[in-house]
């Protein structure tokens, strides 16, 4: 097993072959240097830009079936850990349902145990965007992990959400919470993991499952080895940019769309701030 774990490996040895066949359509972008965007990452997309991130009209679904030139490995009869088609990073991997559940309801029980038995053997950057206007580019459920090395730090804002755990930084201008893992793999993980999103989603007044099939506002989810959080969103675009869960980690694409200068002027914060709730 390699430094990445069973699922990283086999998504990388799974990479080069669909590479190879076509199958996997990699991203070509680089590393964008801008003024007061430190610690952010900022990449220039320099690919067309993909099918996912166009506003067009109704999509198909691409995991009924699924392409199975991208899949990994099944996870008994519920769920299958797939390639992202387009990946920026090699070995972004989606946890999806095998049959159909939509992404706009609310995560499930099989939903965590399947992400606590790869998250045991694969860590790194798991996220989730709960529907198109918090960055869901599909509607079938799909969660989606970035494999890290052990020694590697998960996202460039890992610094600052630690901060913000240890009350070492003024809370953010919009509605989100943070809280730290404590529980080892297994079902103890899984059913920790239900709990912190079930706290926080109602906390951040999107309701809970037993009163409404689907929470009540657009958020993000993301977890590392050592917290999980969760941000509630109002709208997906700002500035011309298309922010996903990834913005809150600390990663943003600059497209063609995208306006480099307001960015520039005003900061990667404030973008943020622009498409989450306000506090």
């Amino acid at each position: 097993m390699g430094v990445l774990g069973r699922y990283g490996t086999a998504a990388l040895r799974c990479s080069d072959v669909a590479e190879a066949n076509g199958a996997l359509v990699p991203l070509d972008t680089a590393l964008e240097g801008l003024a007061r965007c430190e610690p952010f990452v900022i990449r220039r997309l320099e690919s067309a830009t993909p099918k996912h991130l166009r506003r067009e009209g109704p999509k198909p679904n691409p995991f009924l079936p699924w392409d199975q030139r991208l899949e990994v490995e099944r996870l008994g009869s519920s769920h299958l850990l797939l390639l992202n088609k387009f990946p920026v990073q090699r070995g972004h991997l989606l946890l999806i349902t095998q049959q159909w559940r939509p992404q706009a309801g609310w995560l499930e029980p099989a939903d965590w145990r399947q992400l606590a038995a790869v998250d045991a053997c694969t860590s790194g950057l798991w996220f989730f965007n709960s529907c198109p206007e918090a960055g869901a580019s599909q509607p079938h459920r799909h969660l989606q992990l970035l494999p890290r090395e052990p020694s590697e730090v998960c996202c460039p804002l890992d610094s600052a959400i630690r901060a913000q755990l240890a009350g070492l930084e003024d809370p953010w201008p919009w509605r989100y919470r943070v809280s730290h893992r404590t529980a080892p793999a297994g079902a103890e993980a899984a059913a920790e993991l239900e709990r912190l999103y079930l706290e926080q989603t109602e906390s951040l007044g999107l309701g809970q499952p037993s009163m409404s099939e689907h929470p009540g506002a657009p958020y993000n989810v993301l977890i590392s080895p050592d917290w999980f959080m969760t941000v509630a969103r109002t709208r997906e675009h700002a500035a011309g940019f298309s922010v996903n869960a990834l913005g809150f980690a600390g990663y943003l694409l600059l497209t063609n769309g995208s306006d480099r200068d307001w960015l520039e002027r005003h900061g990667p914060l404030e973008l943020l701030r622009t498409v989450a709730q306000p506090r």
